[in-house]
């Protein structure tokens, strides 16, 4: 299986071992052999091993030899540790220790180790003292003379032999081969480390120190954040004060058996790589993400959601059929059509992720993929995915047992889904759905509250603001109406006050002809005869009146009999329909039906009988023919305004008879009386409509106040929709607000679109004659009336502002507008129409809605470039979707975008991304492999490409700390070392170590 690149493995850097020059308590006739037995048997497995020697190699040579005699198997890198003390005291009365850390890769490092150390120099006792055992035993005896042996005399001399700091670091500028073997460590601690010099003496050269040392030795969390930048020292303070951030080791610093790979309180040393020397290195580049102290290593994204590896079967081209997969960032490079897309793919498939589409399915276009250009060729090659956790998945290449209901265990973002959501032509659906998933999943399960989908969740929580607003549009229609009906009514006035006035001509001239008809002697008759019609007029003004009420009452009746028939459980059925997630049963549903309080049937027939009673009293019976006809039916003091119709009428026929002499003027005279009496009641009905009419500007004016306040409970309602989205946006704007880099150019936006051209070109179109001689005429002088007026407070004033402003508006320029009407308001029936749906237009509201989306550095991303709009989408992925732990699998995530974009907007957010699931990237671009320092380097490979065949591909896989791979990722992504350097020198860009 090819090699899973950089994992997290325990180093043991700094240990001694029987022998060592100071302090060895390792004791028995058996110590080296407890020794070796305590670090094989060390829990954590010790898989680097550094031996430690104040000074000299031998206890390093050692170990070595057992290493080569078969010892110590599963300890894979062992290096030599020089531990050396420099001159410079601590508060505690120590030396500040220093390490010298020598790669083991060079064959020739041990002598070119200790000639290194050789030529560090002490002068004491007017002598010059090399670092060699030789000089150490005769510095020793020198100083004290009572150490006879040997080794008594080399363990004094090197508690007194102390290097210069400044010669150690001259040593080190002359020597280029220790500026690529050695990497240097220095204690932390306050009794042998730097944290013990003085500070306000000596913070120079504490500094001085630190500065030149790649490595520091110290377990404490506190160290161990200063020196990653995230305590009193910035990122910026570390680079310029201290030559960048370090790496923190910690080791058990053993001098015997029974402390042997055992650090006080298990701070165990980590350092993610390869087993090999570079992987410290690379840690030193990459502290934070490569080096740990602590009793575990780090350990990211869900087990069950990580890929061990994958085998393919039945697949005779794939050369390379098991391949590993590290659990953090992995980098698919090579050369095109090498198999790196393939590779893709193909993990996307046996995770049931198509790669055309996603989980989208935003794309009708025939996929690109390899699978998919390759089917017929694929025969029955298949898949095997090994996950961390949980049973293993095959799936047959050509997609023939895929399940048709698809739960993606990955994600892919192929080139075709990224660039489907991001083109120029066909962004917003797709793009703004994988935003509304994104936001749904950063709510809590408990916050979803049961929905299934951002859209669920949303008409969850804005549903009765959308119902409210509908209501209130549907009254605005009501009231609009009504206010066009009383706009006829004061349009009447005029015309009923002239028929009024003609009225009153015909009945005074009608009047005057039956005045002409009265025999000489009959006016007090003719008075009592006026007086008994003026009466009967009236009567049947209160017949008119309690007849309207019956008619009135018996609709009532109806409309009570139609609601509880009809109406109340249609409404019931649709608030069911509307409601079902209330969870109420059936049987409980009918305390909801829609009744009236009170005995309306009774009240009903209460009111009936009432009008009935006085309908029968006001009319009356006819009175029996008197005994002559001089005998009046009425008394001549009773009031006749109180007397039922059938009796005046029954006088007014005997008083007619009495007032003319012969037959033919009879006739006359009735025939006069009774016109009289019709255009009278004719006049009375003609004034009660004046009076109504003349009350329609009172009226009018009160409805518009109604419509008003209803048009602006519409907008109350929009704003609190508007609240609602910007309440679920509240997780991720939470998130933002203290983000940095590309996710701090992120904000998510709730605001109200308004498209007034549209709303004024209705009104140009359907209702307005734009040729007629006022304020409005011209094309576009009614548009800009409304952007100057309406159109700001309609985008972001509140229903108050809303309300006032359209009062303010309909106050200003109604007049104007009803004077632009397109219909002739002599055609009476046409205009009362065209009032109508003016009014509906002038106080609509469909053209405002709410618009929500994401800006990236203050632009809307329906307005970025393709490029730009894919840096969006990766940060959604990469940085806001934590909800999403499932592996990503990204196909050249770059596509469109320059060098500096790729590693000012993406590197942060693919180290940032691995550190929570497993990324999978096909890429050409090497800021995206190196600077984001991948975990595992997948170099793809195809040849012998036969027509017909698939061409054989290879995977050759390890991390940047391993030689050839970074070879070949140079010769991949940046077209060799000599093209590297050369466009470096081309560039004036000095190269340094």
């Amino acid at each position: 299986m090819s090699n899973k690149g950089s994992e997290w493995r325990r180093w043991e850097p700094h240990i001694h071992a029987p022998g060592t020059v100071m302090n060895d308590q390792f004791m028995g006739p058996n110590a080296w052999e407890d020794y070796l037995t305590a670090l094989e048997n060390a829990s954590p497995k010790i898989k680097a091993l550094g031996v430690t020697d104040y000074y000299l190699t031998h206890t390093y040579e050692k170990v070595r030899e057992a290493k080569q005699s078969g010892r110590l198997s599963e300890i894979e890198l062992i290096f030599l540790n020089v531990e050396l003390r420099i001159g410079i005291g601590t508060t505690k009365g120590g030396w500040v220790n220093m390490h010298l850390m020598v790669s083991p890769e060079d064959s020739d490092h041990l002598e070119k180790a200790k000639a290194f150390v050789r030529n560090l120099r002490f002068r004491a006792h007017d002598e010059s003292f090399n670092c060699t055992k030789e000089d150490l035993i005769r510095l020793g005896r020198l100083t004290d003379p009572s150490k006879t042996t040997d080794e008594l005399a080399l363990e004094h001399g090197a508690t007194q032999f102390k290097v210069g700091f400044d010669q150690l670091r001259d040593e080190f500028d002359k020597s280029k081969w220790a500026q690529e073997n050695i990497l240097v460590a220095v204690a932390g601690s306050k009794d042998d480390g730097t944290s013990g010099v003085k500070e306000a003496a000596d913070a120079t050269l504490r500094q001085e120190i630190e500065k030149f040392a790649d490595v520091i030795f110290a377990s404490s969390v506190a160290q161990r954040e200063f020196w990653l930048g995230l305590r009193t020292a910035s990122t910026e303070e570390l680079m310029s004060s201290y030559g960048g951030l370090k790496p923190c080791m910690h080791g058990s610093d053993s001098h015997e058996t029974t402390t042997v790979g055992k650090p006080d309180g298990n701070r165990f040393s980590w350092i993610k790589g390869g087993l090999e020397f570079d992987a410290l290195r690379q840690a030193c580049i990459d502290p934070a993400g490569r080096a740990f102290v602590g009793e575990a290593p780090p350990r990211f994204g869900t087990p069950s959601q990580l890929i061990d590896e994958i085998e393919l079967v039945n697949a005779p081209w794939a050369k390379t059929p098991r391949i590993g997969f590290n659990h953090g960032l992995v980098a698919v490079i090579g050369a095109r059509g090498s198999g790196k897309t393939a590779l893709a793919d193909i993990v996307a498939s046996v995770c049931d992720t198509t790669p055309q589409t996603s989980e989208g399915g935003y794309s009708s276009k025939p996929s690109p993929s390899f699978l998919s250009r390759a089917n017929d060729l694929l025969g029955d090659a298949n898949v095997k995915a090994i996950w961390r956790a949980g049973e293993p998945t095959t799936r047959y290449l050509d997609g023939r047992d895929h399940p048709d209901v698809v739960n993606p265990r990955a994600r892919y973002l192929s080139q075709q889904f990224v660039e489907d959501l991001c083109s120029a032509d066909a962004m917003t659906d797709g793009l703004l759905r994988e935003i509304e998933r994104v936001i749904y999943e950063a709510h809590t399960l408990t916050d979803r509250e049961g929905a299934l989908d951002f859209r669920e969740l949303l008409e969850l929580k804005s549903a009765r603001f959308r119902h409210a607003r509908e209501r209130e549009e549907e009254t605005i229609v009501s009231l609009s109406d009504r206010i066009s009906t009383e706009y006829e009514q004061v349009r009447m006035v005029s015309k009923l006050t002239a028929d009024i006035e003609a009225k009153n001509k015909l009945i005074e001239r009608l009047n005057e002809d039956r005045g002409k008809l009265i025999v000489k002697g009959s006016e007090a008759r003719m008075a009592r005869l006026n007086a008994l019609s003026t009466a009967a007029e009236t009567v049947r003004g209160y017949l008119r009146h309690f007849n309207q009420q019956k008619s009135a009452l018996e609709g009532l009746s109806d409309d009570v009999k139609d609601l509880r028939t009809a109406k109340a459980p249609e409404l019931l059925r649709a608030t069911q329909e509307r409601r079902k997630a209330s969870q109420i049963k059936d049987s409980d549903w009918d305390a909801f039906r829609i009744d009236y309080t009170g005995d309306v049937d009774a009240q009903l027939v209460k009111l009936l009988k009432n009008c009935e009673k006085s309908i029968s009293s006001w009319k009356g019976v006819p009175p029996p023919a008197p005994t002559t006809s001089e005998t009046s039916l009425i008394p001549e003091d009773a009031e006749l305004s109180k007397q039922p119709l059938a009796l005046l009428q029954a006088e007014i026929s005997r008083l007619e008879k009495l007032v003319s002499v012969d037959e033919v003027t009879k006739k006359q005279f009735s025939a006069l009386t009774s016109k009289i009496s019709a255009e009278t009641t004719s006049l009375t009905i003609l004034n009660e409509k004046l009076e109504a009419a003349k009350g329609a500007r009172a009226r009018i004016t009160e409805l518009q106040t109604e419509r008003d306040e209803a048009y602006a409970r519409v907008f109350s309602a929009v704003t609190s929709e508007q609240a609602v989205l910007t309440e679920l946006y509240k997780p991720l704007l939470d998130r933002l607000s203290g983000s940095t880099g590309s996710l701090k150019k992120m904000s998510f936006t709730v605001s109200r679109s308004v498209d007034v051209d549209r709303w004024a070109a209705f009104a140009e179109k359907y209702l307005i004659d734009l040729r007629r001689d006022t304020p409005f005429k011209g094309a576009g002088t009614f548009l800009s009336k409304v952007n100057n007026d309406l159109k700001a407070i309609w985008e972001t004033g509140d229903a108050d502002a809303v309300g006032k402003a359209m009062a303010a508006f309909r106050a200003e320029h109604m007049s104007a507008l009803l004077e632009h009407a397109n219909v002739t308001k002599s055609d009476e029936i046409e205009y009362r129409n065209w009032l109508k749906r003016f009014a509906k237009w002038l106080y609509s509201t469909d053209h405002i809605s709410l618009q929500y989306g994401i800006d990236f550095d203050g632009v809307d991303i329906r307005k970025l470039s393709p490029g730009t709009r894919g840096i969006v989408l990766l940060l959604l992925y990469l940085a806001l979707d934590d909800a999403d732990t499932r592996p990503l699998i990204i196909d050249q995530p770059e596509e469109n975008l320059d060098p500096k974009s790729v590693n000012d907007e993406l590197v942060d957010l693919f180290i940032a991304a691995k550190a929570k699931r497993q990324v999978i990237m096909v890429t050409h671009n090497a800021n995206l492999v190196i600077n984001t320092d991948a975990d595992q380097i997948i170099i793809a490979n195809a040849e012998n490409h036969t027509r017909g065949e698939l061409p054989e591909i290879t995977y050759l896989s390890g991390g940047l700390e391993n030689a050839e791979i970074r070879k070949a990722v140079c010769d991949i992504l940046e077209g060799g070392e000599v093209a590297f350097k050369e466009r470096a020198r081309r560039l004036r860009v000095r190269l340094k170590r």
